[in-house]
């Protein structure tokens, strides 16, 4: 049997991840390797680097510590000049790489622990690039590289931009690199939001959250039936933006005791159409 992990993009709701992870360690269920996309690409390379989830403290000082300027710093000239067609992006990934240089333990992905394939987008073709060599921060910047928001990252000669726009919830790479047993670990979305968000980086990163659960839950249609396929069911009800990085420790709490009782009740639950537990709904 070869598990996987698999981790979905959601920029600030990939705190709900390390609440997952850490039910999953409390419980003995480690990955084999390990598939993720945009921010999910990011906790991916950490379990990577801990397959044994020994260190989750470590990753969740990370996400305790972050604030939206950490990862999307104000620019204004740089968000005018990408407006009149200048620049690639509204704001640049100096901040983001320099995180991921403070705390990314192995330089190339060939040297982790587990295997670890990153998911991006090429640009020029519009393909579904997986990474799984070379520099380690280069592929994560170009799985996370939000369209507009954030620059293209070049790999091998050619940009890439956020793996979400093609595979954010990379389940058929997990079957593709041999998994038998693959757990899917979602962000969600924000299924009760008050009002709408106000900010036009608040507004892509619905939008792009809203698209994600689209994609899932047909991935998670076709797959169930081919893999022993087990998708953690999202938080919900959900208030937060993912563009909103001051609740990490709400989102991570709520997500460790959620994900906690359901894997509890795992055996009455494969047999259902998980599917079901990631459709759109009013509260």
């Amino acid at each position: 049997m070869t598990r996987a992990f698999v981790f979905s993009g959601g920029a600030s709701l990939g705190a709900v991840q390390v609440g997952m992870l850490h039910a999953l360690a409390e419980r003995g269920i480690h990955p084999d390797l390990v598939v993720g996309a945009s921010v999910g690409a990011i906790n991916a390379a950490w379990v990577a680097g801990d397959p044994h989830l020994e260190d989750l403290a470590g990753l969740e000082r990370i996400w305790l510590g972050l604030r939206t300027r950490d990862v999307f710093p104000a620019h204004p000239v740089r968000g005018l000049l990408g407006f009149l067609g200048r620049r690639s992006s509204l704001v640049p990934n100096h901040a983001l790489r320099a995180l991921l240089r403070r705390n990314v333990r192995f330089e190339n992905l060939e040297d982790a622990a587990i295997p670890i394939s990153v998911i991006a987008t090429e640009v020029l073709t519009g393909l579904e690039a997986v990474i799984e060599r070379g520099p380690t921060v280069d592929a994560l910047l170009a799985s996370s590289a939000i369209p507009g928001v954030l620059p293209p990252v070049t790999i091998d000669g050619r940009p890439h931009i956020d793996g979400a726009v093609v595979n954010n919830v990379p389940i058929s790479e997990a079957a593709d690199n041999g998994a038998t047993e693959v757990w899917v670990l979602p962000t969600g979305y924000a299924c009760n939001l008050e009002r709408p968000p106000t900010s036009a980086l608040a507004l892509t990163l619905h939008a792009l959250s809203l698209l994600i659960e689209q994609r899932l839950i047909r991935d998670v249609q076709h797959f169930q039936s081919t893999v022993d396929l087990r998708v953690i069911p999202p938080l919900c009800p959900l208030t937060v933006s993912p563009a909103d990085f001051s609740q990490a420790r709400t989102l991570i709490d709520r997500s460790h005791e959620a994900a906690g009782r359901w894997i509890d009740h795992l055996d009455t639950r494969l047999g259902a159409d998980q599917a079901r537990d990631l459709g759109f709904h009013r509260h």
